[in-house]
């Protein structure tokens, strides 16, 4: 799996600068200092009894995995148990050009089991790249983009988890400045487990949605699917039940006049097949910004 991501980012890396140097002849110089920042967001998430907190992005996914690690040995009869869960994710994130960003860090966690919350701990470490494969920039082919994380839950035991999260979205721009036009997209999944006896079936998320940006630089972005996830089993149990469901996010952000982000706030419905509710706010704290 290390080996497979490892090959995707560079292969990744290359074609995004190959795209750059395209471009550098029709733009301006680009600041010869990347952006650097570190992206903190803080989720806040609820989980129904016998479910995985799954959703959109990797936020989720850490928020999931951190959820089964402080539940994995309070296993109810048929299930797992509801549970609360506050993440923190901080990966540093270095944005190379306006088409490619690489990001690594780690994730912590408290999770409420209906007995109080746990103390917090790092339970994730995760790297990954996002790149324009294709970028519109005026023309009627939208800008195609992929973002690739690999995440591991720690402590290195029996039962640790591994992950690798693909998403590629499709951006539309109806107008030059690219403030306003339509998304379409799919996540896919795929988490393998150090056990012989437990194991996570993948996560599939079809979706299309929309975005505006006004004047102002707010920005205001939704998104609506269909998530379909194949279940997780140990010990021939169930851990949670395979389902396909909807799911919506909305995403406002404070951008500035470069289009980096200065806030962000996301709000997340999953039916999975109850309800899971999840919010996470966006607080870059930027070392350089251009």
């Amino acid at each position: 799996m290390r080996a497979i991501a490892m090959g995707l980012l560079c292969l990744t890396i290359s074609a995004g600068t190959a795209f750059a140097a395209d471009g550098d002849e029709a733009t301006s110089a680009k600041p010869a200092v990347p952006n650097i920042y570190l992206d903190l967001r803080t989720t806040y998430a609820t989980i129904p009894a016998g479910a995985l907190g799954l959703g959109f992005g990797n936020t989720s996914l850490s928020a999931a995995l951190d959820a089964l690690a402080a539940r994995r040995g309070t296993m109810l009869p048929n299930g797992l148990p509801a549970a609360k869960s506050i993440a923190v994710d901080l990966p540093l994130t270095v944005d190379v050009s306006d088409s490619v960003s690489l990001y690594g860090g780690v994730s912590g966690s408290t999770t409420d089991l209906g007995g109080g919350w746990s103390a917090f701990d790092i339970t994730s470490w995760n790297i990954g790249m996002q790149a324009d494969l294709y970028q519109q920039n005026g023309g009627n082919i939208p800008t195609i983009t992929l973002q690739s994380t690999l995440t591991q839950s720690v402590p290195n035991e029996p039962g640790m988890t591994t992950s690798f999260n693909n998403i590629l979205e499709f951006d539309y721009a109806l107008d030059e400045d690219e403030t306003q036009g339509w998304l379409a997209g799919l996540q896919y999944t795929h988490t393998d487990i150090a056990s012989q006896i437990a194991s996570i079936k993948p996560n599939t998320i079809l979706y299309a949605g929309g975005y505006y940006q006004w004047p102002s630089n707010w920005k205001l972005t939704g998104r609506l699917g269909v998530q379909s996830f194949g279940g997780a089993q140990i010990a021939g149990r169930t851990l949670a039940e395979s389902f396909t469901q909807p799911i919506l996010r909305l995403d406002l952000d404070r951008m500035d006049d470069n289009d980096n982000r200065l806030f962000g706030i996301t709000a997340q419905i999953a039916w999975i097949p109850k309800p899971s509710y999840q919010v996470t706010l966006r607080t870059p704290l930027y070392a350089v910004r251009n």
